[in-house]
């Protein structure tokens, strides 16, 4: 009877109602036990969509891998808007620091191919391109060259 399930959960407000519930109660786990742990891990990520795992024996025992929200998600959160750009690099939406964006590539760095910051930065500098998010004021594909200069080394290089 030992299973796995998955869902995506706001950060740090998950409950016993739906997604999470429905799925929890069949199975011998505590449900509350379960929400307030799977809080515990995301309250980071305040409201944003976080994925979670979660694995129960028959013995009513679990363990909970809690994942990185979507890069894109946490931008939004970062900058504070709903939605991207219809035309991204001609209509722009937001514009975020330097250091918000050290910040986001931190969060997601153990889910990026890079092995820095710095390039981790530009894989979410990338994401910003596809938003219509400039950074710093300057459009992402900008950003990216001045960040290939070094001009940003003191921030982001660790």
């Amino acid at each position: 009877m030992a299973g796995t399930i998955e869902v995506l959960v706001p950060g740090g407000q998950a409950n016993p109602g739906p997604p999470l519930g429905p799925e929890l109660g069949p199975t011998p786990v505590d449900v509350q036990a379960v929400v307030n742990d799977i809080n515990e891990q995301t309250e980071a990520f305040d409201g944003t969509e976080v994925p979670v795992t979660v694995e129960y024996d028959e013995d009513g025992s679990y363990s909970i891998d809690v994942g990185v929200p979507p890069t894109a998600a946490l931008v939004k959160d970062e900058a504070g808007f709903e939605t991207g750009s219809g035309e991204p690099q001609v209509d722009f939406v937001a514009d975020i620091s330097v250091e918000q964006v050290k910040t986001i590539a931190e969060q997601k760095h153990p889910d990026l191919l890079a092995y820095d910051t710095k390039n981790a930065a530009k894989e979410v500098v990338g994401t910003c391109a596809s938003m219509g998010v400039t950074i710093e004021g300057d459009d992402a594909r900008e950003f990216k060259a001045k960040v290939d200069d070094g001009e940003y080394d003191d921030v982001l290089v660790e």
